[in-house]
């Protein structure tokens, strides 16, 4: 799961360590049309709604918060 969210990243925004990057919002490198077309791409991919309560700083900071969301959806 976490190399397909870092594939669905490196197609949005080029030249980020999304890797080891844990401030991807907090230090702008994802802006909010970023964030808008992750969302949908990981409800395509993954089959889950993210809610608007999920749409948060913290769940998008990091690939491993991405997982962590998505996985968490996928279990409800």
């Amino acid at each position: 799961m976490k190399e397909t969210i870092i594939d669905i990243l490196n197609d949005l925004v080029d030249g980020v360590d999304f890797e080891s990057c844990t401030t991807l919002i907090d230090d702008g490198e994802l802006s909010s049309l970023d964030i808008i077309q992750l969302i949908g791409a990981l409800s395509d991919e993954f089959d889950v709604t993210i809610p608007a309560t999920e749409i948060i700083p913290a769940n998008f900071n990091s690939v491993d918060a991405m997982v962590a969301m998505v996985e968490r959806l996928l279990e409800e």
